[in-house]
């Protein structure tokens, strides 16, 4: 059932207060993430190669426990790794051949971890539980019935939106910034664990980031403070950018520091990601599948990393939604702004929704039920391609945090 509408609500960009996180690639929460689904997609290429389709699996419930080391300005000692539990279901044998699965998913996580965080050895610094096992009979059964398209395997609701707020945006744009290749080339000191908050208050963006600087890299509590302003100076000149969208951007970075406190009053990290003795990670609980957390915006409560690509609505839906939103705004003229929501019914085939709902921010003088129509047209199209879209979701064609 497909349903358009006017958004009735009050936009965020049009609210007094808006506030975005970002969690970035060394927070133990985003590691959580995309390690799960990059296992996930591991275990999808290795059914497709083997079965020619993708399996039962849902690699969702990942822990990551945080290890302890001994830090001090120049270097320190990894005393307990960090412990990596890998969890939930998937299929180990199909048509009388055995998959080996903790392998995959093993190779996978330490795949995931040498490429995205430069100090922390996948072999030294972690260890992994994994706590594998076969799915249920019900949910299995769903991969052995007929039919083009798989039926959904849960109950569930996804939402989406566009276009992201300056204040989204810009909050996005500066934890990739801190961890894109060039920003560490120049400051090889800083770690992958970046968070980012903002708040705006009417025109005016505050931002508030962490990201810790490398024992190693630093010989001294006043050469961190010294390299701490450099990298804010930085940061600073990257924002300039942002003041074609506010009136002011403020910038504080790594506000709990101290002068005079040593080790106990800066932000030190030896290997990078808090994860190493301060803060675990859990599955679910960082960025949304379009990289920030909104807190004014709608939010599903579904995780959608490590979950099945083919028949799994807390994954295909969360991205679909805001895919759709996307769509239905650039394709459908008289469109500002989209809010989309989907429902599955557990058992219906994915590309049959219980309910797709769009809520449209209209231009001045327009009004949605004049485009209706077309953004019905925008669903069909969409879920009349479900199949080419889940099988790009298997080989990890679209981010999930």
């Amino acid at each position: 059932m497909f349903l358009v509408e006017q958004y009735k609500g009050c936009l965020v960009t049009e609210q007094a207060v808006e506030m975005v996180e970002r969690k970035g690639t060394g927070h133990p929460d985003q590691i959580c993430d995309c390690v799960m689904d990059a296992i996930s997609v591991a275990l999808s290429r290795a059914y497709l190669e083997a079965f020619g389709t993708v399996l039962h699996h849902n690699i969702d419930k990942g822990l990551l426990a945080a290890g302890r080391v001994e830090k001090r300005f120049g270097g320190g000692e990894v005393i307990e790794p960090m412990e990596l539990t890998i969890g939930d279901r998937a299929t180990f044998s199909f048509a009388g051949k055995e998959i080996p699965v903790r392998e995959i998913a093993l190779a996978a996580a330490k795949e995931w971890i040498g490429k995205n965080l430069r100090n922390v050895d996948p072999e030294r610094h972690l260890e992994y539980r994994i706590k594998l096992a076969p799915g249920s009979q019900e949910l299995t059964d769903i991969f052995a019935r007929q039919g083009e398209v798989r039926g959904a395997n849960d109950t569930s609701a996804a939402v989406g939106y566009y276009p992201l707020s300056p204040t989204e945006k810009t909050v996005l744009s500066l934890e990739r910034e801190l961890n894109s290749e060039r920003f560490k080339k120049l400051f090889p000191e800083t770690g992958e664990d970046v968070k980012v908050m903002g708040l705006r208050r009417r025109d005016e963006l505050d931002l508030t980031v962490a990201m810790p600087l490398l024992a190693a890299r630093v010989g001294s509590e006043r050469e961190y403070f010294e390299r701490k302003e450099a990298v804010a100076h930085e940061m600073r000149r990257f924002l300039q950018g942002a003041l074609r969208n506010f009136a002011r951007v403020d910038l504080h970075y790594n506000t709990l520091d101290e002068p005079g406190r040593g080790l106990g009053g800066v932000y030190l990290s030896l290997l990078g990601t808090s994860a190493e003795d301060a803060d675990s990670g859990q599955v679910g609980r960082g960025n949304r599948v379009n990289g920030v957390i909104p807190i004014a915006r709608p939010i599903g409560t579904e995780a959608a990393a490590g979950k099945n690509p083919m028949s799994h609505v807390g994954k295909i839906y969360n991205i679909l939604a805001h895919r759709m939103a996307r769509e239905i705004c650039n394709s459908v003229a008289g469109v500002q702004g989209a809010q989309v929501m989907l429902l599955s019914r557990i058992g219906d085939p994915v590309d049959r929704p219980h309910m797709a709902n769009a809520q449209l921010v209209m231009e001045p003088g327009r009004r949605a039920v004049e485009v209706e129509r077309e953004v019905e047209e925008v669903f069909e199209r969409e879920f009349s391609g479900i199949n080419s879209f889940c099988l790009l979701l298997a080989k990890g064609a679209f981010p999930v945090s």
